[in-house]
């Protein structure tokens, strides 16, 4: 069995697309996944990436493809009145219902419910409230355990070579992106294509990809 840890920020549409389209898209695999919460800002702020939502054509872009992805795949998306937002208050939250810096799949899937569905506030202190009224907490989210689950985290997904969200790091292999998980469902399938030459990363030269 396959252990794959799942770096996701609730910030990100494309981290909700993600979690919703993973049963159907690893059906059948066997597979143990880690949910881990890591600030995005930090790993984009490592390689100077402005993210979709710091160039404007761009951020345009990726408003409209996410809503499209979720109407077309009938998860459903609505963008909150806010985007971006500092989502500090939402992965500490999150992390308070941990007991290692992991969470389970039902935590991720509230927060993550919580920011893409309604299209509301995802910071309004009322509606935070009721979320964390229906979390089984373990610390509070302010406590020097959470934030520091959430620099671990953060720091070990920079170590492994983690970019962006979500990603999926298993084998020592990162897969980053909604469109990744056909590429991760062939490689828990063990398509020998990761072994050959083209699987193998990408040599530089000349500054392009060969």
């Amino acid at each position: 069995m396959k252990h794959i840890d799942f770096y996701l920020d609730f910030v990100s549409p494309y981290a909700w697309l993600a979690l919703e389209q993973m049963p159907q898209a690893l059906e059948g695999l066997s597979y143990h996944l880690h949910f881990k919460p890591v600030l995005l800002g930090a790993l984009l702020k490592q390689h100077a990436n402005p993210g979709p939502a710091g160039i404007e054509p761009k951020r345009d872009w990726t408003y409209r493809h996410v809503r499209w992805l979720g109407h077309s795949t009938g998860v459903g998306l609505q963008m909150p009145t806010q985007h971006p937002f500092a989502p500090l208050p939402l992965l500490r939250l999150a992390l308070a219902t941990s007991h290692d810096g992991r969470i389970n799949r039902h935590v991720a899937r509230e927060l993550l419910r919580h920011v893409w569905q309604g299209g509301l506030d995802p910071l309004d202190p009322v509606r935070l409230q009721a979320l964390r009224d229906g979390l089984r907490l373990q610390h509070e989210p302010e406590s020097e355990q959470v934030k520091a689950w959430l620099r671990a985290n953060t720091d070990e997904a920079q170590q492994r070579g983690v970019f962006g969200v979500p990603s999926w790091w298993v084998d020592g292999q990162v897969f980053w992106g909604l469109d990744a998980l056909p590429m991760l469902r062939a490689y828990l399938q063990g398509d020998a294509w990761f072994d050959s030459a083209e699987g193998q990363a990408p040599e530089v030269r000349n500054g392009l990809k060969s």
